[in-house]
């Protein structure tokens, strides 16, 4: 089937989940363009999923299918090793392109500042300018883009110093603790340091973290330690990025491995906890068990979302988004709608338990390409995750999506004990938000930001 016959009955489309930009949503039902980018073999090669994906030929149908499916709320970013060429140097081409769209369509982004990697010309995450460069970048993309309010600036940091510095996969392709604990201090800080950037320019910001949420489990009794300490290390991306005092054991952790006193202190004094949700991703690989050697391998879902997602609430006490989950279309061909539906039965877990759950994602809009290598290997396997396949024909589980979406965007705002999301809708909110804030500036501030491309 093609694209066109897929989504272009008016009929369905109304049926389906159609809306208007102008109307505050109670629910957030999400989700996103996979734009990870970064480097392997030594930082020869980037791993460009927007370009593997297909999105930068087909970003115009990608976004009408966005809003067939009555998908209101995008997690998206743009290409940063493609926008951001050096120090106070940008290139806004694709992004005034495509934020422009999604702003006719009445798409609101969730804007996905740095996903996994870096420009060239910063190297990659042991730069300790990193932080200050990347609060600049921040800065200069809000001041362009005034009407964007949602943001992710770095997403999954934990995953990203991980996979980075303790795995050695992917850009440093390093192993060691004090490589981690690098990463994660740059990367943090990067992310504090951008959304004190976005504040300035749009002070009624809202950051939506997205983090894995993880769990280890004890093969046996002599595995136990080395689980609790994995555990409690889970933790150090949202402890620091929120301002929480780590455990006692994972504080010598940092200290042992290049954190400095007055470094711990920053995160402790600078958080900005206030303007958060926290975004739970969750995969059936999340969850893992631990050998008594330390060694780690994949359990498969023994918890499940809710009650892991319950262990992070409990210790943040923020609202929360389920901001990532997938598995993929298998030879029954109905895997992933299976697993869609048992992850919505989470939430609506969560949301009855009392917690403050504000939206759900199926991440991405289309297939992946590589993620069965985590990235590792430039192969050019299709991994059938998506909403739709890489011709942009619907998936099983893009329908039962679309369904799920129709079924449930009127019953969640009137049945809800939670929270609702001051957000800006934006139709009409550019111009506006600008001349607002030139009215309280005193009429001084320009009109539009400079191209510096």
């Amino acid at each position: 089937m093609s694209k066109a016959q897929s989504t272009s009955n008016s009929d369905v489309k109304a049926k389906e989940g159609a809306f208007h930009a102008d109307v505050i949503p109670g629910f957030l039902f999400v989700t996103g363009i996979e734009n990870s980018d970064p480097t392997i073999q030594n930082g020869r090669v980037r791993v460009d999923e927007m370009e593997k994906c297909g999105h930068y030929r087909s970003w115009q149908t990608d976004f009408e299918l966005v809003r067939d499916m009555g998908i209101q709320f995008l997690r998206y970013g743009v290409p940063l090793h493609r926008a951001w060429l050096g120090p106070d140097r940008y290139d806004w081409g694709f992004a005034d392109a495509a934020f422009a769209r999604l702003k006719e369509e009445g798409i609101v982004p969730i804007v996905d500042l740095c996903h996994f990697g870096m420009p060239d010309w910063l190297g990659n995450f042991q730069n300790p300018d990193f932080p200050e460069q990347f609060g600049r970048y921040a800065s200069a993309f809000a001041l362009r883009y005034p009407w964007l309010q949602l943001y992710t600036p770095v997403n999954e940091i934990y995953i990203c110093a991980r996979f980075s510095a303790l795995y050695g996969w992917w850009n440093e392709q390093l192993h060691s603790d004090a490589a981690f604990v690098t990463a994660l201090k740059h990367l943090v800080k990067a992310n504090i340091l951008a959304m004190r950037a976005i504040l300035q320019h749009r002070p009624d910001a809202i950051f939506i973290q997205s983090e894995s949420s993880e769990y280890f489990h004890a093969e046996q009794p002599a595995a136990i330690g080395h689980a609790e300490k994995l555990n409690a290390r889970r933790f150090l991306s949202l402890d620091l990025n929120y301002g929480r005092r780590v455990d006692s054991e994972m504080y010598e952790y940092l200290l042992d491995n290049g954190m400095t006193r007055d470094e711990y202190h920053f995160f402790l004094e600078n958080h900005l906890k206030h303007h958060c949700i926290m975004g739970t991703d969750y995969y059936v690989a999340n969850e893992h068990r631990v050998t008594a050697g330390g060694d780690i391998c994949a359990s498969g879902e023994i918890f499940g979302y809710s009650t892991i997602t319950n262990m992070y609430y409990g210790r943040y006490q923020l609202p929360v988004m389920h901001t990532e989950t997938n598995i993929a279309e298998g030879p029954r061909g109905d895997e992933a709608v299976t697993w869609l539906w048992k992850e919505w039965a989470n939430v609506l877990r969560v949301r009855n338990a009392g917690v403050p759950i504000l939206g759900f994602t199926w991440y991405s809009l289309t297939d992946q390409v590589d993620w069965d290598s985590a990235l590792r290997q430039n192969r050019g396997n299709v991994n059938p995750l998506g909403l739709y396949d890489l011709d942009r024909n619907i998936r099983a589980v893009g329908r039962a999506y679309r369904e799920l979406i129709a079924n449930w965007r009127e019953v969640l705002p009137t049945q809800s004990v939670c929270l609702r999301i001051p957000i800006e809708m934006p139709a009409g909110t550019g111009d506006a938000w600008r001349s607002a804030r030139r009215s309280r500036k005193g009429g001084n501030e320009a009109t539009a930001a400079p191209s510096n491309t």
